[in-house]
């Protein structure tokens, strides 16, 4: 493809070269790529703009400040997005329907259950976000909630050409904020919640809930559909979000106009849910336990009712979803016949759902285990601490990802709101400990690392992943 057929309203004097390919990382650059030069948190691109040519850059997407010799400069005041625009043209082909979700909690199991729901009617469906990429036949790691532009656009026009017809995607923060969400014709756009998390780098829960609204500001296409929880204290403002861009608006939740949940009993192995969708009222058993998985179930039904499902039978499909990996999974039945639940949560709003969850199960006590990400968020860890102690009867602090932090710091911001609990800063001891201390009717959580495979220690090339999974922990130690 030519320079001149990427550039859109850019301007291109003299020769007009072949593009072979798009980087954001000077390392993989190669004859006939274009270079994208950000100015980011740790790292400026466009430092690395005279060896990105060198190594064969034939156009640079930067700053107009920025010093460019040796090659085309595509100056825009904005490169992440003039960047982004141009990747969409070079990649082109992505899947015919699209749907994103945005929210602090609950993206990740909303995609996958979106994705199952899409296969149950017969469509090739995949979904992209934390889990990585996952399809009916195939799961890959891409490392990122929101991949890199290219990854992320290269990855859905790989999805297209092996004949994925309906893909849905993780939206998060980081990557609304960076554009690495952008050229996708987005069909419909969910919101699911809003809690304190990522303040370290948005600063604020003003320009936390901007950078998330960017999906219905900008990336849902005019004529989409803005699919809402409305039972959430920043539901209004997604709402406002999306009347002010003109699309069609869904609400979903007890406080619903489109999907109404009317009532929700637990069950053994789940609940019993009823849900209104204008004069039809349908009894559903969903087999996951917990409010939070009838909310993200809820919400995949609304963005597969709103790209074009039968609602009766998307609503009776709710009854086949499976578990997400790493959300409320059950891993073990110890040797008293306590069961041993893994979770994702590590924000105080995603514990306290867990928690939630899980104390309409337990006839005795609920024992947690949890931790806190390293380098990540600081404020969080207090309040983490405090709903947990409000909500679990036995709490073991333990390390999740230190990364480059000191372990014992964390526990200590943790055990600040809740001095009760006991702390064990190996991951395993505690799980162990957790384990040995469950009776019969007791219920023990381990939250916080949910699907991931290792430990996190360490930061830049110091940075050493240590295998470690909570399921297959959980699951030794029970035996």
């Amino acid at each position: 493809m030519r320079l001149s057929a990427l550039l859109g309203g850019h301007g291109l004097a003299g020769a007009d070269p072949v593009v072979t390919g798009l980087a954001i990382d000077h390392r993989k650059v190669a004859p006939g790529t274009i270079f994208g030069a950000f100015v980011g948190e740790k790292f400026n691109g466009e430092d690395y703009i005279a060896a990105a040519i060198e190594a064969g850059a034939i156009a640079i997407v930067a700053r107009p400040e920025a010093k460019v010799a040796g090659a085309v400069h595509i100056a825009d005041a904005n490169p992440r997005r003039a960047f982004a625009h141009i990747a969409a043209r070079f990649f082109h082909r992505f899947p015919a329907t699209c749907v994103a979700v945005t929210g602090t909690n609950g993206k990740t199991s909303t995609v996958e259950m979106t994705r199952q729901l899409w296969r149950m009617a017969g469509f090739h469906a995949a979904s992209i976000g934390t889990l990585g990429i996952t399809t009916s036949n195939d799961s890959a790691s891409t490392g990122l909630t929101t991949p890199d532009i290219v990854t992320f656009l290269s990855n859905m026009s790989g999805l297209a050409a092996e004949g994925v017809t309906h893909a849905a995607f993780e939206a998060s923060s980081h990557g609304l904020d960076q554009y690495r969400t952008e050229g996708l014709k987005v069909k419909a756009a969910a919101f699911t919640n809003l809690s304190h998390d990522h303040l370290d780098y948005h600063g604020t829960m003003d320009a936390y809930l901007a950078a998330k609204m960017r999906l219905f500001r900008e990336v849902l296409e005019p004529g989409g559909t803005a699919v809402i929880w409305n039972d959430d204290m920043w539901s209004p403002a997604a709402e406002y979000e999306a009347k002010q861009r003109g699309v069609r608006i869904m609400t979903v939740g007890t406080s619903g106009e489109d999907l109404r949940l009317i009532a929700r009993e637990p069950t053994q192995l789940g609940q019993s849910l009823t849900i209104a969708a204008g004069p039809l009222a349908q009894k559903v058993t969903l087999p996951l336990i917990g409010a939070y998985q009838a909310a993200n179930a809820l919400v995949a039904a609304g963005l597969v009712i709103a790209t074009g499902g039968d609602t009766g039978q998307t609503l009776a499909n709710l009854a086949r979803l499976q578990p997400v990996r790493g959300r409320l999974e059950r891993a073990a039945i110890t040797r008293v016949g306590a069961p041993v639940y893994i979770d994702y949560a590590h924000t105080p709003d995603a514990i306290e759902a867990a928690l939630d969850a899980l104390r309409p199960h337990a006839s005795g006590r609920l024992i947690l285990v949890f931790g806190a990400g390293g380098d990540r968020d600081k404020d969080k860890r207090p309040e983490m601490g405090r709903v947990a102690a409000a909500r679990a009867d036995v709490l073991i602090i333990t390390d999740d990802n230190p990364r480059g932090e000191n372990p014992a710091a964390i526990r200590a911001a943790i055990a600040a709101g809740a001095p009760s609990a006991r702390i064990i800063g190996d991951r395993r001891a505690a799980i162990a400990a957790a384990i040995a201390e469950a009776r019969g009717d007791d219920i023990v959580c381990i939250a916080g690392k949910g699907h991931e495979q290792g430990q996190i220690v360490g930061r830049g090339d110091a940075t050493r992943v240590i295998p470690f999974d909570d399921v297959a922990v959980a699951r030794e130690e029970a035996a």
